[in-house]
């Protein structure tokens, strides 16, 4: 128990490290974007002494490292500054982030469930036919992106001309599960499927390769051996082992997946942080690029260290380390 709390405690300790390096990393490169911050808050018209005055106010003539101690001093009271236009990056970023994370975890969601099947059936079928198709299965997934995959799924699927009108093809106002389970579900099946598939591809491959290496291990021919049906010892023992590789790679999929659902959302007008971070863009508004920018990097590294630690708990042989 010692060791797995020591284990904890080295990625604790190394969390808040790993934030304030993205942090510094992201500030540094926004602070060589060509925008000028007053030009944009008050337009070409304004006089140069009131673009001085928006400098001095807003600290954009002080240092760079003073401007960064400026921005960490806010960041951990929960302040991401403002956009040009004066609204809070905090209240834009509450809004939009849960709804990001939604769509990354149900899309995720599926793609483990989707792996389970196909890995756990190539693994039992090794070399015969149904291995050989799950195997194509899992190229083309790699294969597809996800934002080629969203644009076909609302051509064939959503309420545009020729659809089918089963989905919506845009998503004009975010609805909750709590107020309209169906239609949220409606609206957020065509976004999480597109981000499934891709990965889905990847973790099947895993699974089946951790299937495989487990299944050929001495105690299955053991058990199998002594009388146990295969199907217990593969529920009970080779499946709970061969998982623990996967988790490895989980957490660097739900890292990626949130980087897809942001170019996803865009697609579907869904008001995420992609749409946040390419009004950002479109806009010139460097402080709201910066805000979703450390956000994202942030969540990143909180869920592969979390996603770290789960390994820790379920591999036992790790805690001896």
């Amino acid at each position: 128990m010692s060791n797995l709390l020591r284990l904890i405690g080295r990625r604790l300790v190394a969390l808040p490290l790993m934030v304030l390096g993205v942090t510094l990393l992201v500030f540094i490169v926004m602070s060589f974007s060509n925008a000028d911050p007053a030009r944009l808050a008050l337009g070409e018209s304004a006089s140069a002494d009131a673009l001085e005055q928006y400098r001095e106010a807003h600290h954009l003539n002080d240092p760079l490292l003073l401007r960064y101690w400026t921005y960490m001093v806010g960041l951990v009271r929960g302040d991401l500054g403002e956009s040009f236009t004066g609204v809070r990056i905090t209240d834009l970023v509450s809004k939009a982030f849960p709804i990001t994370l939604q769509l990354t975890f149900i899309g995720i969601f599926l793609a483990v469930i989707i792996a389970l099947v196909l890995g756990v059936v190539a693994a039992l079928y090794r070399d015969r036919w149904p291995d050989q198709v799950i195997r194509v299965i899992s190229i083309l997934s790699l294969a597809t992106p996800s934002f080629w995959l969203a644009l076909l799924l609302i051509q064939w699927l959503a309420d545009v001309p020729g659809g089918a009108g089963l989905f919506p093809s845009v998503v004009t106002d975010w609805v909750h599960f709590s107020d309209d389970a169906g239609a949220y579900m409606r609206q957020i099946a065509l976004p999480a499927f597109a981000i499934a598939v891709p990965n889905s591809g990847t973790l099947t491959r895993i699974v089946r390769t951790a299937m495989v290496e487990e299944l050929d291990r001495d105690y299955v021919r053991t058990a199998i051996g002594a009388g146990i049906p295969k199907s217990t010892v593969v529920a009970r023992n080779v499946l709970r082992n061969a998982l623990i590789t996967p988790l490895t790679v989980l957490g660097l999929r739900l890292g990626y997946a949130m980087g897809g659902a942001v170019v996803i959302e865009i697609i579907f007008n869904i008001q995420g942080m992609g749409q946040l971070i390419f009004q950002g863009i479109t806009r010139n508004d460097v402080n709201i690029v910066q805000g979703v920018s450390i956000t994202v990097a942030a969540a990143f590294i909180i869920i592969n260290i979390v996603v770290d630690m789960l390994y820790v708990l379920v591999n036992p042989r790790i805690r001896s380390i």
